[in-house]
């Protein structure tokens, strides 16, 4: 927010990933989501019957795998940033040739 309540949109100018701290926060929402999807899975198994608590419980048991693969997968690739190849500003000096040797 900027002045009166206004937003100032800010422009990526350069192809820079986000941050590790800001990355490792990533992962660790996603992560927590898990567990807390986890932790439905169980209430519900216990408060069904039948199939539906079976299958509630393979959830919860089989979750906290793909949860740690996907939370310690790394850095995600980023889709946002800049391709466009770089060009220099200046042209670049040009190799001397000398015939008088």
């Amino acid at each position: 927010m900027h002045g009166r309540g206004r937003r100032v949109e800010v422009h990526a100018i350069t192809g820079a990933r986000r941050s590790v701290t800001a990355d490792v926060q990533a992962r660790t929402r996603r992560y927590l989501f898990s567990m807390l999807v986890r932790t439905a899975c169980f209430l519900g198994a216990v408060l069904s019957t039948g199939f539906t608590r079976w299958a509630l419980l393979a959830g919860a048991v089989l979750l906290p795998y793909f949860a740690v693969v996907i939370a310690n997968g790394g850095r995600e690739p980023t889709k946002d940033l800049p391709t466009a190849p770089y060009v220099p500003s200046r042209p670049m000096l040009e190799a001397r040739h000398d015939d008088a040797a």
